[in-house]
């Protein structure tokens, strides 16, 4: 099962740069004002630092007030510390200087070939913005590239037929890997985990969802299929095509959700914030460390610069978490060790919740903006009702 999981993963890798790259600069190539598209991107970041900040303190409450992790008394003597050494290494490379430096790639079309989010970000802007600024003279090059996206496009929805294949074997390796045992060990982590994911959805989000004029339940039935090949592959990368076909068919405009979606991939992963604090914390009590409040303080403003970045695949919240325990000494980073055979079935949760949010983000942009067609969400979103045939008078 692993082989036809991480093929079908790796399909719709090679395609997620081609419809970030194509998505920008379409809509920023495309638009008359590149001021307006600047003052609709600070709201976006702006939006996407409170709700990633209200997430990672959500996560690090729920650690404080349940306390997972107490009562472990691990010690590091007894754990493998070689099986976290990948990660540490990894994490080594992608830490604070290494972020700043990955943003710029070597090349123009490095950042396309290598599949890093940021880089791709940054190259679209540019070209996008160029293609602007050059007016009718790049009118032959904006043609080229909406051809392009038709194509990349129709590559997609040929990508996105063999899913329920990818998401079926992706699960069963899972399982038939770890085996469901693996999870009782540590239940309290993983529970107290999925608990407040599941609060932040329904609470939260719901909040944001009913003050912009739509219901965050209806919007997640709306998504069903893709919330399911996101829990099933473990990447909200997978679903990313689709969440934007889905939500320009709810009646976002596309310019914004070619900016919102492909950033949220990069700076808005509500799911990853409330892990790192929450697992964190856990791994501080199993090891009886208590933190002033000047290292929680610290461990909190490191998870928020090293949370920005962390693309939505598989295994990527653990390697931040091991590069914001790198930054914080009081934490030790073979700690990690404790909870890296339930990592598995964490990243599930933190992929579905990374996914609502940037959903949700993208619906509430696209109304501040007036760019969103209220009939048209309205009428994607509530449950259709059943027609009922009229019986005949007797």
């Amino acid at each position: 099962m692993k082989p036809v999981g991480d093929a079908f993963i790796a399909a719709v890798k090679i395609i997620i740069t081609p419809v970030i790259f194509l998505t920008i600069v379409n809509g920023i190539g495309g638009s008359e004002d590149v001021r307006e598209l600047g003052r609709i991107a600070i709201k976006v970041l702006g939006y996407f630092l409170f709700f990633s900040t209200l997430a990672l303190i959500l996560g690090l409450a729920v650690a404080l007030t349940v306390r997972p992790g107490a009562g472990i008394n691990a010690s590091l003597a007894a754990l493998n510390t070689q099986a976290v050494q990948e990660y540490a290494t990894k994490a080594h490379e992608s830490s604070i200087t290494g972020f700043v430096a990955d943003i710029i790639p070597r090349t123009l079309l490095s950042a396309l070939t290598e599949g890093n989010i940021l880089q791709t970000l940054f190259v679209a802007i540019l070209v996008g913005v160029s293609l602007a600024g050059a007016g009718a003279k790049a009118e032959a090059a904006r043609s080229l590239f909406e051809s392009f996206s038709v194509l990349v496009f129709r590559v997609v929805a040929i990508i996105m037929k063999a899913a329920p294949i990818g998401a079926f074997a992706a699960i069963a390796f899972t399982i038939g890997k770890y085996g469901l045992r693996s999870v009782a060990n540590l239940a309290t982590l993983v529970a107290c985990f999925y608990l407040t994911s599941a609060l932040f959805v329904a609470v939260v989000l719901g909040i944001v969802a009913r003050l912009n004029g739509f219901r965050i339940f209806n919007l997640l039935r709306y998504l069903r299929s893709e919330l399911f090949l996101v829990l099933g592959t473990s990447s909200s990368e997978a679903a990313l095509p689709l969440l934007m076909e889905k939500l320009e068919e709810a009646g976002c405009d596309q310019r914004v959700v070619g900016l919102v979606v492909p950033l949220g991939y990069s700076f808005n992963l509500d799911g990853t914030n409330i892990y790192m604090t929450l697992a964190a914390l856990f791994i501080a009590q199993a090891f009886n460390i208590d933190l002033t409040a000047g290292q929680i303080a610290l461990l909190l403003m490191v998870a928020i610069i090293s949370s920005k970045g962390a693309a939505g695949v598989t295994g990527a919240g653990f390697i931040t978490l091991a590069a914001t325990l790198a930054v914080v000494p009081a934490i030790p980073v073979a700690g990690l060790a404790l909870i890296l055979g339930i990592d598995r079935f964490m990243s599930e949760c933190r992929s579905l919740t990374n996914f609502i949010g940037n959903a949700v983000a993208t619906i509430v942009i696209a109304r501040w903006e007036g760019a969103l067609n209220a009939g048209q969400l309205r009428a994607a979103l509530e449950p259709k009702e059943p027609t009922r045939v009229a019986q005949p008078a007797i």
